[in-house]
């Protein structure tokens, strides 16, 4: 059977994590990405650089698309729909306005391309062990046709209904996302504050009811206090904020849990945009006034 060829747009944190699980299924990756550097480490990783999201769309019948902003779909759906080949099918994995994707979805069913909108639950550090859970919406045959490369990237997939509902049910996930990684934050400084071991605390409340998927993938860099090796950084993480909120406004449901959270985060930002979302854990630490004298080793201010 001859190797079956995916396309990639965007290779940043997500994108190059399910480039490189697409690879390693046996599929020929042919990736784009506005910046040089992410294209050659792509070509390092084994796959196929290409010089534009237009020849990705020429020679890949299916593309995957991982995306910073609307104002980057816009420009990738006028490319696809600009090409003259292979694409047939496109899977949006961003977590954007509902509105602008389905301003891409209308410029692309034009030329015959189908949009399908499929927001990922997960970190990039998940991404990169096939540890991501993919929230798919859109018609149910093209769903189903790219079901095998979904599976070569992700450990789950859900189709969730009509075009728009997986970036809805991507708007319910990142609200307890938010959520959980303060409060994961919250109880460790209070751990710190109370002069336990931080280390010793993850291990054993990570196994037990106070437990949650946050504590278990950001509470080692918390207890660390470096949050230099993003997965998600607090810049993308701000946009991310912005779109659930104006979602929760628009159908008229409170979220006072959230919008807790969303100074938290600003602190966080002020203090350095290309971190880690567990840095709040630092904003945590100074409102406690929690002095680090070496890992592990901490006093109460």
């Amino acid at each position: 059977m001859a190797m079956q060829t995916v396309g990639m747009i965007g290779l940043g944190i997500m994108g190059s994590a399910m480039a490189a699980n697409l690879v390693k299924a046996g599929y020929r990756v042919i990736g784009y990405d506005v910046l040089p550097a992410r294209r050659r480490a792509h070509a390092r990783a084994g796959g196929i650089a290409a010089p534009s999201a237009r020849e990705v769309g020429e020679r890949a019948a299916i593309v995957i698309c991982s995306l910073p902003s609307a104002a980057a779909l816009a420009a990738t759906a006028a490319e696809l729909a600009a090409q003259r080949g292979a694409a047939r099918i496109v899977v949006e994995t961003s977590t954007l306005p509902i509105a602008a994707k389905e301003r891409a979805r209308r410029r692309l069913e034009v030329t015959a391309i189908t949009l399908l909108d499929c927001p990922l639950s997960g970190t990039g550090s998940q991404a990169r062990v096939r540890d991501i859970v993919v929230y798919a919406s859109g018609p149910r045959a093209a769903y189903r046709r790219v079901g095998p490369v979904m599976d070569a990237f992700a450990r789950a997939r859900y189709y969730v209904g009509p075009f728009g509902a997986g970036s809805k049910t991507k708007y319910v996930a990142n609200l307890l996302v938010a959520i959980h990684n303060v409060a994961a934050a919250e109880a460790l400084v209070l751990a710190m504050k109370a002069g336990l071991d931080p280390a010793t605390t993850l291990k054993v409340v990570a196994d037990g009811g106070g437990s949650s998927c946050m504590l278990q993938v950001r509470g080692p860099m918390m207890v660390r206090g470096d949050y230099s090796k993003p997965t998600m950084k607090l810049d993308v993480w701000q946009k991310d904020m912005r779109i659930i909120a104006d979602f929760a406004r628009h159908v008229g449901s409170p979220t006072p849990l959230f919008r807790a959270t969303a100074p938290i985060y600003a602190a966080a930002l002020a203090m350095g945009p290309a971190q880690d979302t567990g840095a709040v854990c630092s904003v945590l630490e100074r409102m406690a006034r929690v002095r680090r004298r070496k890992l592990n080793s901490l006093t109460a201010g």
